[in-house]
């Protein structure tokens, strides 16, 4: 396997269990001319495995599926690993739905169209007609992606069992416990004038607002006046019933252990200090989830599942990958470059992941002060959907 592309292919596989992001789809591609599809597929074999054969055809379908549902990887899709990393993946999604029973292949096709519905339904019509000419697919592409990914899912779903998902949710509980948490940022980097800030200067501004909000201040308005996160500092610092694992580590614990409505001393993050105060907190319990994050869970576990199977066994099926070479930029030309982008500091790990359904999942902010970054793009060993 590519060890580089792990968490990628995780990404690729467990967003498929709730509704694709839109914030994503919203992010069209350049648009290409249509083309009319063969007839036939007589383009070269790219990939043996076995049971099968991925084409030229058939991964270039894949390709530009991916590109309409996770603009994120475009670029990447140039690069020759990256590549034979997908093309793997195609043929594990391949594999594993043809091997699953009649019944995860119904439920993964009942699934998918149920998602697709719901995404189109969310999409301006013309808008979606633009996104899908942009790479150049139809309605079907799409779905029958979606359905190869859900089948393979719901086969796995079927061995899991309701302790392994009581034991799944034991080491998720930050997935499931909210907080509605006040905070003022002080930054490490000043943002009137973009220059780091020492430590000790950060901090004794933090006490200075710790000693106002002590006095009786109005945590709002100090927030508004003192706090350096642009995300919050306008809503009096407020982040309401958020999952506390969607924030850096530091800043989570405290909003899991901090007393209700009592001023914290200066939380110290990647990005500053942190003064804050947790108004409200829901405590994650097994005997109060939804049918719906019970199966979230469930998918979860199959998800590992998949993961096994990639790490372990992959390799064996795949008999031989023969993919063209990407031709290298002439020398002297600028490579694309991804622009960097500043956390914001009590995101939790940014993963690239697509924006679940509401049921399953949460937004991913980018608002300074609550977000923090992927040290590690590469942990997770995958799962990538086909």
């Amino acid at each position: 396997m590519l060890p580089k592309y792990k968490k990628v292919g995780k990404v690729l596989s467990v967003s498929m269990v709730a509704v694709l992001s839109l914030s994503l789809l919203a992010a069209c591609g350049k648009k290409e001319e249509a083309k009319t599809p063969e007839s036939t597929d007589t383009s070269a074999v790219v990939a043996t495995y076995d049971g099968g054969t991925i084409t030229a055809n058939e991964f270039d379908m894949e390709q530009r599926v991916m590109k309409f549902l996770y603009p994120e990887y475009a670029q990447m899709m140039d690069m020759d690993d990256f590549k034979e990393y997908l093309v793997k993946q195609e043929v594990a999604y391949e594999y594993l739905s043809g091997k699953a029973s009649e019944d995860a292949k119904t439920a993964g096709t009942k699934a998918a169209t149920e998602q697709f519905d719901k995404m189109k339904a969310s999409v301006q019509a013309d808008q979606w007609t633009e996104m899908l000419k942009a790479q150049n697919l139809t309605d079907d592409n799409i779905k029958d992606y979606m359905t190869r990914i859900m089948t393979v899912i719901k086969d796995k779903e079927t061995g899991v069992t309701d302790d392994a998902i009581k034991a799944e949710f034991e080491k998720n509980k930050d997935q499931f416990t909210t907080a509605s948490v006040r905070h003022v940022l002080i930054n490490f980097t000043d943002p009137k004038t973009q220059k780091e800030r020492k430590k000790e200067d950060a901090l004794k501004i933090a006490k200075e607002v710790k000693t106002k909000l002590d006095g009786g201040a109005d945590f709002a308005e100090i927030a508004k006046k003192y706090s350096e996160d642009p995300g919050s500092a306008e809503k009096g610092g407020l982040y309401e019933n958020t999952p506390v694992g969607s924030w850096v580590e530091a800043f989570k614990e405290a909003a899991k252990t901090l007393p209700l409505n009592k001023i914290s001393d200066p939380v110290e993050t990647e990005y500053g200090y942190h003064v804050m105060k947790v108004e409200a907190r829901t405590e994650a319990d097994f005997t109060k989830l939804t049918a719906e994050q019970k199966e979230s869970l469930k998918s979860q576990l199959a998800a590992a599942e998949i993961d096994t199977f990639m790490q372990n066994e992959l390799d064996k099926i795949v008999k031989e990958v023969n993919l063209p070479k990407t031709e290298k930029a002439e020398e002297g030309t600028t490579e694309g470059t991804t622009e960097g982008t500043t956390g914001t500091g009590t995101e939790g790990e940014k993963t690239t992941e697509p924006k679940t359904d509401d049921s399953t999942g949460t937004d991913t902010k980018t608002d300074q002060g609550t977000t923090g970054t992927d040290k590690d793009a590469t942990t997770d060993e995958g799962t990538s959907s086909k």
